[in-house]
């Protein structure tokens, strides 16, 4: 005998444009006003240099913020502009992407730092603030990440969040080099997220001792 099949709850709200703030940072919704901030971010360390980063290059920042846009558009993603409140400068962006209503699923990624921001409270406080709002607000029941194989430090990043490592699929995306990675998923459950955020409010209270 078959079981029937079970509805999905889906979001409580739909993911939106919004302004996230605090803990030093504020995350305003992508619009092609934030371009000039963004490219003096990317240029903060050439980042578009490195082989396993999303940052794009100076020349594209524009078509950059497009194809943001329009997966938003497409309602499979929402990018965001990250601001260090304390410099009031835009200093990187993250997005929610991977969309996925019906099972009340989106993860977070495409996130880069200018450098002179990286190592500090920045991308801790804007994780606190995407999972709070996906979490809390959104009520999503999964949050996911995804990185390069050979992207060492976001594999230790996205594990000290909490997240744990569902697997990796190989061969499955091009990188910016015409070779091909193995991409490691990671994901966090609404039920593991009360722990990881008062981990996250510690790791904020370190930053700021």
């Amino acid at each position: 005998m078959s079981l029937p099949p079970v509805s999905p709850a889906g979001f409580k709200h739909m993911p939106s444009p919004i302004t996230l703030e605090g803990h030093g940072v504020r995350l305003e919704s992508m619009t092609a006003a934030h371009a000039d901030g963004l490219l003096a971010a990317v240029r903060d360390g050439d980042l578009w240099n490195l082989r396993v980063t999303s940052a794009p290059e100076p020349k594209d920042v524009a078509a950059y913020i497009e194809a943001a846009l329009q997966g938003q558009r497409e309602g499979h993603m929402l990018p965001f502009v990250v601001i260090d409140t304390h410099r009031n400068q835009i200093v990187g962006t993250s997005r929610y992407h991977d969309i996925v209503p019906s099972v009340s699923r989106l993860e977070i990624g495409y996130t880069w730092y200018a450098k002179s921001s990286q190592r500090t409270h920045v991308n801790t406080a804007s994780k606190l603030l995407l999972l709070t709002h996906a979490f809390d607000t959104l009520q999503a029941s999964v949050v996911g990440w995804r990185t390069d194989n050979y992207n060492l430090a976001s594999q230790r990043a996205i594990a000290r969040l909490g997240a744990k490592l569902d697997g990796v699929i190989r061969h499955h995306a091009l990188r910016r080099d015409g070779t091909v990675r193995d991409t490691y998923m990671y994901s966090m459950t609404a039920f593991e997220w009360p722990n990881v955020q008062r981990h996250l409010f510690d790791q904020l209270k370190r930053h700021a001792d």
